[in-house]
């Protein structure tokens, strides 16, 4: 019997070509007092359930392409988890071995979830469970060795690597497409800058007016020009001031601390039922702050990063 054409398409598609087109929806009771809307790009959609699906196929995909990464070829990166999963579902799909350096600081399950995907895991002892300047340090030296020791090895290294940027280009396109072009604020917590920073640049191609809020732990506010801290806020806040940072990427920065996004993260399960890690927690924080600055009716947009089902076991 010979198949439709859309069934053998179907067939040919892998858990790769789901990543992106994700809905954007409007808080509706966690709002600003002004009549302003909150929008969140719920990136829970994404296969792993994070927006760093995006950027692990981008970094990979271009490897590929210019031959940094051969057929035969494995990947090595350090991450907190979300990025460390992402890249596990990719290599996974496409055949990759892969080898993560990550920390005890970090969710359970995020760990647990790289291993039954088949990622090697080198675990780096923390401070008492705390993300710090020197863990991020210790990490991304441990990676290093281990790309310099294993032949044939790519390393993604996503601090440095700006073939992420066009991930998130793709995302502001959504963004745009999905707001008809009515946006007035895109709020963004800093891990590695690159989300920030493409999906910055690339909706201010379409209006140079739109403003650009960038969010740290303010236990740890070093882009703010402050001292390096500890906090508990997974994903992002390095300790340092990271390589894609650029001061231009953001008209301001938002400082909120571990104890304020937890909180926040709560409130979205219980009253929008919007199960969030605390990034998610950190960026509404920020978007409801800008929204207050701004005119009655004003659109903000912000991201909901991942899925709280990551951090169940530090509820």
């Amino acid at each position: 019997m010979t198949r439709s054409i859309e069934t053998m398409h179907a067939s040919q598609r892998t858990i790769l070509d789901t990543i992106g087109n994700t809905s954007l929806l409007a808080l509706r009771t966690i709002r600003p007092a002004n009549g302003a809307r909150i929008l969140v790009k719920l990136e829970s959609e994404n296969p792993t359930g994070s927006m760093k699906d995006r950027m692990a196929l981008a970094m990979i995909e271009a490897a590929e392409a210019d031959g940094r990464l051969a057929a035969n070829g494995s990947v090595v990166e350090y991450t907190g988890g979300s990025t460390g999963v992402s890249l596990s579902l990719v290599c996974a799909v496409k055949g990759y071995p892969l080898h993560i350096v990550t920390s005890d600081a970090f969710a359970r399950e995020k760990l647990d979830r790289m291993a039954i995907l088949g990622a090697t895991l080198h675990i780096v002892s923390s401070d008492s469970g705390r993300m710090t300047e020197k863990l991020t340090r210790d990490m991304i030296e441990a990676a290093r060795i281990i790309a310099q020791q294993t032949p044939g090895s790519f390393w993604t290294d996503q601090m440095n690597n700006r073939d992420q940027l066009a991930a998130y280009h793709a995302m502001a396109a959504e963004i745009w497409d999905q707001t008809n072009g009515r946006i007035d604020g895109f709020v963004q917590s800093v891990g590695t800058a690159a989300s920030l920073r493409g999906t910055g640049e690339a909706l201010r191609r379409h209006n140079s007016q739109i403003r650009i809020i960038a969010v740290e732990p303010a236990e740890s506010p070093v882009l703010s020009g402050g001292q390096t801290g500890a906090h508990k806020i997974d994903g992002i806040g390095a300790g340092y001031v990271v390589p894609l940072w650029q001061d231009d990427i953001a008209d301001g920065i938002e400082q909120v601390s571990t104890g304020e996004a937890s909180a926040m993260a709560k409130r979205l399960a219980r009253e929008e039922g919007l199960f969030a890690g605390t990034s998610t927690g950190a960026n509404v924080i920020a978007a409801l702050r800008l929204a207050d600055t701004l005119a009655p009716g004003a659109t903000v947009v912000t991201v909901m990063c991942d899925t709280g089902m990551k951090y169940l076991s530090r509820k």
